[in-house]
């Protein structure tokens, strides 16, 4: 049960990871649109990251931390028991 609720945690973590960096790209990309007097959706990424990018990378600190200390657990409780 605990392997499989890690398992899922890292998956949702790697999906939200690739949101993440798909939200960066699309920044820098959309920022060198804006400077150059392209329009590649700056104005809808800005609206876009209060709403989705933030809870987003926040999900991702938080899980990786969350992920970091069950592992940490985990190791010290096995290597506790072997003796």
């Amino acid at each position: 049960m605990k392997d499989k609720l890690l398992n899922w945690l890292n998956v949702a973590l790697m999906w939200d990871f690739f949101l993440v960096l798909s939200g960066f790209l699309w920044f820098a990309i959309a920022l060198l649109g804006k400077a150059a007097g392209v329009p590649l959706g700056f104005d809808l990424w800005h609206r876009l990251w209060e709403p989705l990018f933030t809870p987003a990378i926040g999900i991702l600190m938080a899980g990786a931390i969350l992920s970091g200390v069950t592992s940490w657990i985990s190791k010290r409780l096995n290597s506790g028991a072997g003796g």
